[in-house]
């Protein structure tokens, strides 16, 4: 009895060492597979990370080189007051800036204005002077008419007025739409908003008189 007995212990002993034995392999083939997926998840999103910290830093060195600078602003006049105003503009760098996604906006200290590109108002190119190659009574106080004086690569068209680098353009303003003209010794601010990248600044003080027709506004 006692050797049957021995036998038997013996046998229990064998069976739960095989039993400890499988579920310590178990825990480490477990160990193993939560570790894969953690790093898995780790690696996606390190990756998740990476891709929008590029993505983020390309759109900042958008921003910050592209945009729209302002060279020239000229007006148009009567015996009393502006009544169209010619804002000649230029890339800062050779991104393309979509002047259909653009907007404009313009202040005389007691009324603000926000336009947008009127595609019936386009010219590309000045044939009869800045205030004369368009039909500026086609605009209205919320729109800005477009002539082309520079595009080597044609990309600024009447469908898609895209500039780039070394493009000049003019955005023709009727001022008598947006403020019943602009008389005399008025502030006049605003800016011209690209779809990124820095905004074109216009800022100038109308003249005590109005001598010429013609008159620089803003150099």
């Amino acid at each position: 009895m006692n050797g049957v007995e021995i036998s038997s212990n013996l046998r229990v002993l064998a069976n739960n060492k095989g039993a400890i034995g499988i579920g310590a392999l178990i825990i480490f083939i477990s160990m193993i597979l939560v570790a894969g997926i953690a790093a898995n998840v780790l690696i996606q999103t390190m990756n998740t990370l990476q891709e929008k910290a590029l993505q983020t830093g390309d759109e900042t060195l958008r921003d910050i080189s592209g945009g729209i600078r302002v060279t020239h602003i000229s007006g148009k006049a009567n015996i009393s007051k502006i009544n169209q105003i010619a804002i000649i503009i230029t890339p800062t760098a050779s991104a393309n800036i979509d002047l259909s996604s653009t907007y404009l906006s313009l202040s005389d200290t007691t009324k603000n204005v926000i336009m947008n590109y009127n595609g019936s108002v386009f010219a590309s190119t000045v044939s009869n002077g800045l205030f004369n190659t368009l039909n500026s009574s086609n605009l209205t106080s919320t729109t800005f008419g477009i002539i082309v004086i520079r595009d080597t690569d044609s990309s600024c068209d009447v469908n898609s007025p895209t500039i780039n680098d070394n493009d000049l353009v003019v955005i023709l303003i009727n001022t008598t739409k947006c403020f019943s003209g602009i008389g005399r010794k008025v502030d006049i601010f605003g800016s011209i908003y690209p779809e990124y990248g820095m905004s074109g600044v216009i800022s100038f003080t109308t003249p005590s008189s109005y001598v010429d027709t013609i008159i620089d506004l803003q150099p």
